[in-house]
């Protein structure tokens, strides 16, 4: 591995950091999300919100909204893999991840599966745009060129 280029260690601390940080970075950016558009249609944020999977619908303006803040979080998230992740091919992984989590959170909270279209619907859609917008963005900084000009500049 001597002539590899960026040939990295098997770190698990910093996978369960990273994990982690991710998953904090989800919720409190969902949290936000449904604040502030909570305030436009005048509701408030609340754990059911989050990690019910009745609310999700076209048909209340709740349920709308909470699907917007689902949308506009995957777009926040993919920034989030941007700063905290920096490796396109470990985006998908890290949003199956946080996304597989709030799947745990959804059903220890309903007691049950989340069984209804929308909310799979909505969540596959999320993890798609977070993943492929996540993995574009790493790509674009990973395929940046690298400046070979190390000649030191002289102000005569």
């Amino acid at each position: 591995m001597a002539g590899q280029f960026r040939s990295y260690v098997w770190d698990p601390a910093l996978i369960v950091a990273q994990m982690a940080l991710m998953q904090a970075a989800y919720y409190s950016s969902l949290g936000l999300w449904l604040a502030l558009l909570g305030a436009l249609g005048g509701t408030g944020p609340s754990l059911h919100q989050i990690f019910s999977d009745e609310i999700l619908g076209f048909s209340t303006p709740p349920g709308r909204l909470s699907m917007m803040a689902f949308v506009l979080n995957a777009l926040t998230c993919a920034l989030g893999l941007l700063y905290f992740i920096r490796r396109g091919k470990q985006c998908l992984d890290f949003t199956v991840t946080v996304h597989f989590f709030h799947l745990l959170g959804c059903w220890i909270y309903n007691s049950h599966f989340p069984s209804t279209l929308t909310w799979w619907l909505v969540h596959i859609v999320c993890t798609a745009l977070m993943a492929a917008i996540g993995e574009y963005l790493c790509m674009r900084i990973e395929l940046r060129e690298i400046p070979l000009n190390s000649a030191p500049k002289s102000n005569v």
